[in-house]
């Protein structure tokens, strides 16, 4: 299984807080960490960058704040090198061809979010540029899907619900069933509901990768912290998707009589 600690945009441009969830990430049992590249100046709309905005480092333009808490090239090459030495693997999800070119220099993994698989162009760059391309499939309808697994080919899908948190009645998993049975490709999980119940319930269903947004405090600013797992959160999910992992390590066969069982068949049995 590989699961993903996405880290998003939770770090609010603090290297040190990204770090820390890093760390955290590598120590509860996580795979990878990822999370969002964008060039402001390209993905913040023209109509939406003057807007004033209240954050904690004051009432600034809405474009400056975006700009705040984006890491740099510099500061993603110390953090894929950290990730390295903690032996996890970084990669991001981008949102624009710059970001594309800047995370493709270092990482062989790259994602395209639910609010990008219409950009056609985008996605097939993001193909010629990764070696692994993965997608996120919220807020779309069958057909947007369909043109981009056909556009960019990507070598995993995953089922989404783009709401934040996303209402348990709406994830809607047997999704994943349907995605299996229609590609030849590996299904994933991305979810944004509270709690790890419903992400424990994709395993059975099929799926080979598994990603949650991480926060170091649910109550730090921004708009994803409540829809992440907090530090005790992510050591529960990790724990018990190695416990769902051993339910399931047979495959299906024959009835097998278990050595603890015969003891039990013999007492009761003679």
């Amino acid at each position: 299984m590989n699961l993903i600690a996405e880290i998003g945009i939770n770090h609010n441009g603090d290297i040190e807080i990204c770090k820390k969830l890093i760390y955290l990430a590598k120590l509860s049992g996580f795979n990878y960490v990822k999370i969002q590249k964008r060039n402001p100046d390209i993905c913040v709309p023209e109509l939406q960058k003057n807007k004033l905005k209240n954050t904690p480092w004051g009432e600034m333009k809405y474009i400056d704040y975006k700009k705040k808490i984006e890491f740099n090239e510099s500061q993603i090459v110390k953090l894929i090198e950290y990730s390295k030495k903690l032996d996890i693997i970084f990669f991001a999800s981008v949102w624009d061809k710059d970001s594309v070119d800047i995370m493709s220099k270092y990482c062989k993994y790259g994602k395209i979010p639910s609010a990008l698989i219409t950009n056609l162009e985008l996605c097939k760059y993001a193909r010629e540029k990764f070696e692994n391309l993965i997608i996120s499939t919220g807020m779309s309808t069958e057909e947007e899907i369909e043109k981009c697994v056909d556009i960019c080919n990507p070598n995993v899908i995953m089922h989404t619900n783009s709401t934040y948190p996303s209402p348990e009645k709406e994830l809607n998993l047997r999704y994943i069933t349907w995605l299996k049975n229609k590609y030849n490709k590996e299904i994933g999980y991305s979810g944004h509901e509270k709690g790890i119940t419903s992400t424990l319930v994709t395993i059975p269903l099929g799926v080979t990768w598994i990603e949650r947004h991480v926060t170091l405090d649910k109550n730090m600013w921004g708009s994803d912290q409540k829809a992440s797992l907090d530090p005790i959160e992510m050591f529960e999910l990790c724990n018990n998707i190695k416990l769902v992992l051993s339910t399931l390590s047979y495959e299906p066969s024959p009835r097998i009589l278990f050595d603890s069982e015969n003891e039990k068949r013999i007492s009761l049995r003679g």
